[in-house]
């Protein structure tokens, strides 16, 4: 099993940049597929980013292409996002996902773990 614990968020105005960290329990933590998703008030849980066990494949949504940025250090069980340009409308609750997996996929039940989560507020 692996345990997961999100930091970094807060409180941003519009056009800033967060760094949104996944610490990961466990020693096997490069087997694990790890993804990011968010989730506004009163809406679904959206899929952000993913990477694959050893960082060397990422996907990203639509939403995030060219704003947003994850990469993992496996040596300190780390998964980083990156996000710049942010918008009143990335407000959200992120939170990171985990399975033993070599690939990847943009759905939150596809996983088997999940930490609990930190606030992103940006303000207008």
């Amino acid at each position: 099993q692996v345990q997961l614990v999100e930091s970094g968020g807060g409180l941003v105005q519009a056009g800033g940049s967060l760094r949104l960290s996944c610490q990961a329990s466990g020693r096997t933590f490069s087997s694990y597929a790890v993804a990011w998703f968010r989730q506004a008030p009163g809406k679904e849980g959206e899929f952000v980013a993913a990477t694959s066990r050893s960082g060397a494949s990422k996907n990203y949504a639509a939403s995030g292409k060219g704003r947003c940025t994850i990469s993992r250090d496996n040596a300190k069980n780390t998964v980083y996002l990156l996000m710049n340009s942010l918008k009143p409308e990335h407000t959200a609750f992120y939170y990171c996902t985990a399975r033993i997996a070599v690939l990847v996929s943009p759905t939150r039940e596809w996983y088997h773990y999940w930490g609990q989560g930190t606030q992103v507020t940006v303000s207008s």
